[in-house]
């Protein structure tokens, strides 16, 4: 890696020498890898998603829960070996699937770990993403990642602009998503588990319920209904949001209904719905180094 362009903020960094505008340098860096129970039952399974999550991230959520590791940055240095080996040991501990959250800034650097364990390993790999990502980019993995699942976070720019520092994100993403979906058409399932396929993950937001409304007109415009879509109600005022008064509280019950029957009216016939007890700090994984 020299100048990086791996994703849409194309910064140009030289990562050997310094850090992207994500905050990482040339060097893969993990904060977690371990069974994790509480994605979606069809990632999650029975024994749990072999998790692995990468420190730092292309987008500035001012909300993120995983901040200490994508703003803050913790984490430990791998390399491509040592990555593979983490692999390889979530096989062994029963893992359904090998899940890589936030892995777009490390893309060239994770494939051959990746290419390696799916000679050696029948998992499926899930890409799990905050779906800012550049298309040209996603296109490496096609015959790698099994299961796409990507964020649509926002309709509106400027609202991307204003949490997320991304005011073009709901072109790239939309971008993304259509690549995801050309290398992933269809949604193979087997013994409750998706092995193929895509799945879209959208977090409500309070006071933000139009912009909900309009993710799920983008998704059934470009995708259709039958698309498999997670309606988080999950937000709690992590980070930075207790600075901005509009988003510091979790969402109402209203609010969530309100976007859940909007899916139910419009025909969507795979969404994934959520208790509001899911807000709560007990599922957000400890960061601590675990498995890395």
């Amino acid at each position: 890696m020299t100048k990086c362009f791996e994703c849409p903020r194309k910064c140009g960094a030289d990562r050997k020498n310094s850090v992207g505008y994500c905050g990482a340098s040339g060097k893969i860096k993990v904060a977690r890898a371990a069974l994790h129970a509480w994605e979606e039952p069809f990632i999650s399974g029975k024994n749990g998603s072999g998790t692995v999550f990468f420190s730092h991230c292309n987008l500035k959520c001012i909300f993120c829960q995983n901040y200490k590791i994508s703003h803050e940055g913790f984490g430990k240095e791998v390399s491509a070996q040592d990555l593979y080996g983490i692999f390889a040991r979530l096989a062994e501990l029963g893992a359904e699937n090998i899940n890589l959250v936030t892995p777009t800034h490390y893309a060239d650097l994770i494939l051959p770990s990746l290419q390696k364990f799916k000679k050696h390993y029948n998992l499926p790999i899930v890409f799990n993403c905050g779906g800012y990502e550049e298309a040209e980019i996603l296109k490496r993995f096609e015959g790698v990642v099994d299961v796409w699942l990507p964020d649509m976070k926002y309709a509106d720019g400027n609202v991307a602009k204003k949490l997320s520092d991304a005011i073009d994100y709901p072109q790239k993403n939309l971008s993304a998503v259509c690549e995801m979906k050309r290398q992933q058409p269809k949604d193979v399932f087997a013994d409750g588990l998706m092995k193929s396929g895509v799945a879209i993950r959208h977090l409500i937001l309070p006071n933000l319920t139009d912009q909900s409304i309009k993710i799920l007109d983008i998704i059934a415009d470009n995708f259709g209904v039958e698309t498999y879509v997670s309606l988080m109600a999950q937000y709690e005022p992590f980070f930075k949001a207790e600075r901005m008064a509009e988003i510091n509280r979790k969402i109402t019950q209203r609010e969530y209904d309100r976007v859940v029957n909007y899916a139910i009216q419009k025909g969507f016939a795979n969404a994934f719905v959520q208790d509001l007890s899911a807000a709560d700090e007990k599922f957000v994984p400890e960061f601590n180094l675990q498995g890395v």
